[in-house]
């Protein structure tokens, strides 16, 4: 998987909007700050204290004392009164497989995603091993074997999936050539679920927050979500913490265990 050009917005209209029930918004201190133009998007700016890169323009935000409380308290008392986390907005590309993406699809509400083309683009290039998840590929792994009176041949997936690509490989081609609307079909109908495609979404904070939660995809067996068995791989959780005050905000239960323990 590959996450690009994550863009987080809105943070204070919706950390000022929070406070419009008791009208406390003397009270709101979160600010926003264009930083260097050169800072990290992958880490703090440095800049200005507790400063965390929002991938928009340059803009860091800096979240209070005085809301981070409140936050933290709107959060815990439940989803019908933490609004806010609605209007904190996450932009990102996702390269994904297919497979992943109908898991992703559950989540109709509050997310919108633009994909590439599979109809339109697919015959465009060559179809090869790069088209396909292949993080946490395992080619040695035993189909079956074949015993045979002079030696015994074991097939493996790494044999399943070289004669896959250039099956499809070479109906693309023939599709190329005749321009063949069934043959065009054909590629459509066998093309693996660990197909690789680019979506632009758009989520929010509350969403997530019920993603990543431990119920839902935190610890998935699809390590995709979860990155269980294989923290190597880039992964939908160890992306989610790396946005703004995520650990506070996203994965406040951690922050509550701690509290506890503490």
């Amino acid at each position: 998987m590959k996450f690009e050009y994550t863009t987080v917005m809105n943070f204070t209209n919706a950390l000022r909007g929070m406070r419009n029930p008791k009208e406390s918004w003397h009270k709101n201190d979160t600010v926003e700050r264009i930083c260097s133009p050169n800072y990290c998007s992958a880490k703090d700016c440095g800049e200005c204290d507790n400063c965390k890169p929002t991938g928009y323009c340059g803009i860091c935000v800096s979240i209070g004392k005085n809301d981070m409380k409140l936050a933290q308290q709107l959060i815990r008392a439940g989803s019908e009164h933490r609004k806010f986390m609605r209007q904190i907005f996450v932009s990102v590309d996702v390269t994904a497989p297919l497979y992943w993406w109908k898991e992703f699809d559950t989540y109709k509400v509050g997310t919108t995603a633009n994909s590439t083309s599979t109809m339109h683009k697919l015959t465009s290039k060559p179809i090869t091993l790069d088209c396909f998840e292949i993080d946490d590929y395992d080619g040695n792994i035993e189909i079956y074997k074949n015993i045979e009176t002079v030696c015994e041949h074991s097939y493996k997936t790494k044999d399943f999936a070289e004669g896959t690509i250039e099956d499809l490989e070479a109906i693309r081609k023939r599709y190329l050539e005749t321009k063949d609307k069934k043959t065009w079909k054909e590629l459509i109908r066998w093309l693996p679920e660990s197909w690789l495609q680019t979506r632009t979404v758009t989520m929010t904070y509350e969403n997530l927050l019920a993603m990543c939660s431990k119920g839902q995809r935190r610890f998935h067996k699809l390590n995709e979500w979860s990155g269980v068995d294989n923290d190597a791989l880039t992964y939908f959780i160890k992306w989610a913490r790396t946005l703004p005050y995520a650990q506070e905000l996203i994965f406040i239960d951690e922050v509550i265990e701690d509290e506890k323990k503490g």
